[in-house]
């Protein structure tokens, strides 16, 4: 099992409209990087993440699940980057902020705080547990 983080522009896609997705989950696609697209190659089903408003909120809002491995991603016209798919599993009780993320010394390493920037990023199982628990969760989902 991994751990991953998700970024969204919430007015883009947001955590509400992942919900509503349902048990299909929905595709996690338009990421034209190359090293998120091999994050995402590296996916497995059953693998948690951290979905994340980006932009203004910067913070982690829910919890999602890879339900669908990586595939090539329709929209890109060139054939160069993928998709996986992903279903909403709960909401955070509390959300994580970006802010809260810098402040905690155990995540100064996290790829978030280093490169904050990149869509689609890997998490620690330690990075995994800390923020689960800032955010309110009794237990990390596994």
């Amino acid at each position: 099992m991994a751990y991953w983080l998700f970024k969204s522009e919430p007015g883009t896609w947001s955590w509400d409209d992942q919900v509503k997705c349902g048990a299909k989950g929905t595709e996690w696609d338009g990421v034209r990087n190359y090293m998120a697209n091999n994050f995402m190659k590296d996916m497995k089903i059953g693998d948690k993440g951290f979905f994340y408003h980006s932009v203004n909120e910067k913070q982690v809002v829910g919890i999602v699940e890879v339900i669908g491995e990586h595939v090539m991603d329709p929209s890109d016209p060139k054939g160069k980057f993928g998709m996986v798919q992903l279903k909403a599993v709960e909401p955070m009780p509390t959300f994580v902020t970006l802010a809260d993320i810098k402040g905690d010394p155990a995540l100064e390493d996290m790829v978030l705080v280093k490169n904050s920037r990149l869509s689609v990023q890997p998490v620690t199982p330690a990075e995994w547990k800390k923020v689960c628990a800032m955010g309110g969760l009794k237990k990390a989902p596994k």
